[in-house]
This record gives C-alpha cells, structure tokens and sequence, in this order.
C-alpha cells in the first residue's frame, strides 16, 4: 500500500483521515463468476474549505488548490488496492459534505478538471466519470456507481459500493471518495447498448397496450 500523504500534504487540504475498502464476490448464485472482480473505494476526510464562508462565495481557488492534491492521493491508494491502473476497468466518484456545508461544496471537489481530468489521466480512463453527492452527517453511507473507464457504454460494468467513514463528515468537513473495481459485475448477461435492438413506444405497442 502506498504510503500517506506526507505531514506537509495533508496539513496543507487539512486531511484527517483516509479509509479504504475493498471486497471481491467470490461466488455468486452458487457460482464463481469466471473473472472474478475486486472491487475497493478510498475515502479522504478533509475540512471544508468553504466553512463559514456566506452563500454564493466565489469557490474557485480553493477548487484549484484542493482537488488536485486528492486527486492524487485517491487514485495512488486505489491503485495500490487494486493492483495497479491497468487491472482497474471501472471508475467512479463521489462527495459527502457536512450538514454545515452546501451541497455546491461536494460538487466543487468532483466535477471539475481539478479533480476528473486527473483521476481519469492517473487511472488511464477515457470516459467521464459517474458520481454521486450529498449532504449528510457522519457515519452516512453513500451509493458511488461505476461504469467502463473507456467504454461507458458497456452494461457489464455498471455497478456500485457503497463507502461509509464512521466518524465523517463531521459538519465542517466534506469527504470525497474515487472508486473502482477490476471487472464487470459476476454473471453479466444483460446486452449491451452498442448490441441492442432499436427499443421504441411504437416496435413496444403491444407490451404497452
């Protein structure tokens, strides 16, 4: 596993603490899935940078100096977990912030070039990453879903876990989380939208009738 971030690093995004999960289905149904997948999320705690701060604050420059460093001490610690970039297939993202926050504040960390474009260069992904966010006190879980890091299209890869830090967010803090796993789901099976049938109300009128 990689190491910490350094004292310096963490004092400087005020990190608390990071958590990281990891699981793999070993059967499914009775069966082994034929690639079996790993699955893991890494949580960073950190204080809100916009604490206090009145509504409709500028969020930028905190945007800038904040996410990138999560950005890479997320996916240093998933790849550890996972085995390395190139074993990771699906990605994901997500953000708790705490009651004393906006939401805005969740989504500031995530879906910006600060955090996505780096995640998925360090990641060697092509596709945008899909995501979850709320507000919500500590100890709340959140769903973080995934899909295809390259083709997000394909269905088999569409899935979730969930990431709980017990003692987080507290009020003032958000935490943000990036997420992956090695494979699709066990048994995938359900077709792909590049393979479909064209699916319309019309070619359906009798189902719907």
């Amino acid at each position: 596993m990689q190491e910490i971030a350094s004292h310096s690093t963490a004092e400087r995004i005020a990190l608390r603490k990071l958590v990281t999960y990891r699981d793999v289905v070993v059967t499914e149904a009775g069966v082994r899935p034929v690639h079996p997948a790993r699955r893991a999320s890494v949580a960073a705690v950190v204080r809100n940078p916009w604490a206090g701060r009145e509504p409709l604050a500028d969020l930028s420059e905190e945007q800038g100096r904040v996410a990138p460093v999560l950005a890479g001490i997320l996916t240093d610690h998933l790849i550890a977990a996972l085995g390395g970039a190139d074993e990771i297939e699906a990605f994901g993202k997500a953000a708790i912030v705490g009651t004393a926050g906006e939401i805005e504040h969740a989504g500031a960390l995530i879906h910006t070039p600060y955090f996505g474009n780096l995640v998925r260069e360090f990641l060697r992904g092509e596709s945008i990453i899909c995501f979850s966010d709320a507000r919500a006190g500590a100890g709340e879980d959140l769903i973080v879903p995934m899909w295809h890091k390259t083709h997000a299209a394909t269905r088999s890869h569409y899935q979730t876990i969930s990431a709980r830090v017990g003692d987080a967010p507290r009020a003032d803090e958000i935490v943000v989380i990036a997420a992956a796993s090695t494979g699709p789901r066990p048994h995938p099976r359900i077709g792909d939208r590049t393979t479909d049938r064209a699916v319309t109300a019309q070619n359906l009128e009798d189902v719907l009738s």
